[in-house]
């Protein structure tokens, strides 16, 4: 039988961290949440699980969350709008870096060596050669993906300096809901494509926008990789066990390797829903390359890691009782 650990996961009850206690609750760890509930929802997290309505940034809470011995740190508190990141750079700043900052300061002082960082692809900025891979250069595009570098690098610092053992892991478009069902609480204030699609699906918008037609793609759309975030829980939980066992550091990847243009997913949700999408053709973002696809062999290498439920039709078809029957 595999050990059972004490983790707490910050920002637990937002859209990934809430499937990633899920996925703790499942295999039998002990998990308690903080969360200010900003951006999170209390009806996505199961009942065993311990929440304590908290902010990374005050040592009070903090204190309150490390009270019982920890073993483990998930941290998922974060901003994550690239837009509102460069018209609002302080807000992220002081949240991503500094309350990270805080938050490694607390796992140095009540003794817990073991930290999972929900990184990004924003870290690379414009792809310089596809499938982007872990030596890929670093340029963020982004004050959003500038503030995930700083705190890797800041974890890096401090493994060097205090022993710290980490795990980075760099996912490009986390999109679903859970398979078994377990979460139901729609994400707030989505910017991303695939829930932005299910919005108008479901007539909370009336249309959406697709930026930019006319890119060297094939339908002339972005390309981008979608990863379900079922199959992200299960990489952080492999990367807690490999930190545990291994006792070194680990920055990965997490993605399918496979990229699909904006209109072929809306598209699929389309085909899942049996309804229509309605959209219109605007000018391009800038900031945004044509493609960006993951390479995430990697992932496999090291911890066995493979995508599994990130298909389109398996997507569209989690988060159909999510936005029609809540």
């Amino acid at each position: 039988m595999s050990p059972k650990y004490h983790a707490l996961v910050t920002g637990g009850a937002g859209y990934i961290g809430s499937h990633v206690v899920h996925q703790l609750v499942e295999q039998g760890h002990q998990v308690t949440v903080l969360d200010n509930l900003s951006l999170g929802r209390k009806e996505n997290l199961p009942p065993e699980a311990k929440l304590i309505v908290g902010d990374i940034l005050n040592d009070d809470d903090l204190a309150k969350a490390f009270r019982q011995p920890v073993d483990v740190v998930f941290h998922f508190a974060a901003w994550k709008a690239a837009g509102e990141s460069m018209a609002n750079p302080q807000k992220y700043g002081k949240n991503n870096i500094c309350g990270s900052l805080n938050l490694i300061g607390a796992c140095l002082k009540y003794g817990v060596e073991n930290f999972v960082f929900s990184s990004s692809a924003a870290v690379y900025g414009d792809p310089q050669y596809l499938p982007v891979d872990e030596q890929h250069p670093r340029r963020p595009i982004n004050y959003y993906g500038y503030t995930k570098l700083a705190i890797e690098e800041n974890l890096n610092w401090f493994s060097e300096l205090k022993g710290l053992h980490y795990a980075a892991l760099r996912y490009f478009n986390a999109t679903g809901y859970d398979i078994k069902g377990r979460v139901k609480g729609k994400e707030k204030n989505p910017a991303n494509l695939s829930p932005v699609v299910m919005e108008v699906i479901a007539g909370i918008r009336k249309e959406m926008q697709v930026f930019g037609n006319d890119y060297d793609t094939p339908d002339g759309t972005c390309i981008r990789d979608y990863i379900h975030v079922n199959d992200l829980a299960i990489a952080h939980l492999m990367a807690m066990d490999y930190l545990m066992e291994k006792r070194k550091n680990l920055v990965v990847n997490l993605g399918t390797g496979k990229g699909h243009t904006v209109l072929e997913v809306i598209h699929a949700a389309e085909k899942v829903s049996g309804r229509k999408v309605n959209y219109k053709i605007v000018g391009r973002r800038p900031g945004d390359p044509p493609e960006l696809v993951a390479g995430s062999d990697l992932a496999y290498d090291l911890l066995g890691w493979k995508a599994q439920y990130s298909d389109l039709e398996t997507i569209f078809k989690s988060m159909l009782p999510v936005y029609l029957e809540a």
